[in-house]
C-alpha cells in the first residue's frame, strides 16, 4: 500500500468570525493547488482512494486535486483534527494493496508520518508526502516521495 499526504493549501486567517474549521482557500491556494493537481497528473500519479478532512480549506483542495486527478473525494472526520496511526488503519482496513492520499492538517501529518516511518517531514501548505508501507499486520513504512509547493509550480 501506499499512502500520500497532502497539506491543505494557503487559506485565510480566521477574522470576522469566522472560525477555523470554515476558513477557505486564498486565491493563491487554489492557483497553487491547480498547478500541483496538473503537475501529479503528468507524473501519471493515480490514487485509488481520496480522503478529506471535512474543514473547508482542505475539502476545497481535495476538490481541487480531486477534479484533476479524476478520483472521488470521501470526506471523513477521522482525516481532520487528531487525524493518526489508527485513522489510517481504520480507513485503509479493506483497500488492499491501494494508493490512498488524504487531504488534511498540520502537525498531525508530520507526527503521522514519523509514527509509521521514523522520519520527521517539513509539511508546509501545498506538499505531498508519500510512504511506502510495509507488508504485513503494523503500519510501518518508509518515505518514498516529497514534493514541497514550490517544486510544483517550477514543473509546470
Amino acid at each position: 500500500m501506499r499512502l500520500h499526504f497532502f497539506r491543505h493549501a494557503i487559506a485565510e486567517e480566521a477574522r470576522d468570525g469566522k472560525s477555523d474549521h470554515q476558513r477557505e482557500l486564498t486565491s493563491e491556494g487554489i492557483e497553487r493547488t491547480r498547478t500541483a493537481a496538473r503537475v501529479l497528473k503528468q507524473l501519471r500519479f493515480e490514487p485509488d482512494h481520496l480522503f478529506s478532512s471535512p474543514l473547508v480549506r482542505a475539502r476545497q483542495t481535495a476538490d481541487i486535486l480531486a477534479e484533476g486527478l479524476g478520483v472521488a473525494v470521501q470526506v471523513r472526520p477521522e482525516v481532520g483534527p487528531g487525524f493518526n496511526v489508527d485513522a489510517i488503519t481504520r480507513l485503509t482496513h479493506n483497500l488492499g494493496d491501494a494508493d490512498v492520499l488524504f487531504v488534511g492538517h498540520e502537525p498531525d501529518f508530520s507526527n503521522t508520518i514519523y509514527a509509521i516511518t521514523g522520519g520527521r517531514v517539513l509539511m508546509k501548505k501545498g506538499c505531498l508526502v508519500s510512504v511506502e508501507v510495509d507488508p504485513g499486520p503494523s503500519l510501518r513504512g518508509s518515505l518514498s516521495t516529497i514534493i514541497p509547493p514550490k517544486v510544483f509550480s517550477r514543473l509546470i
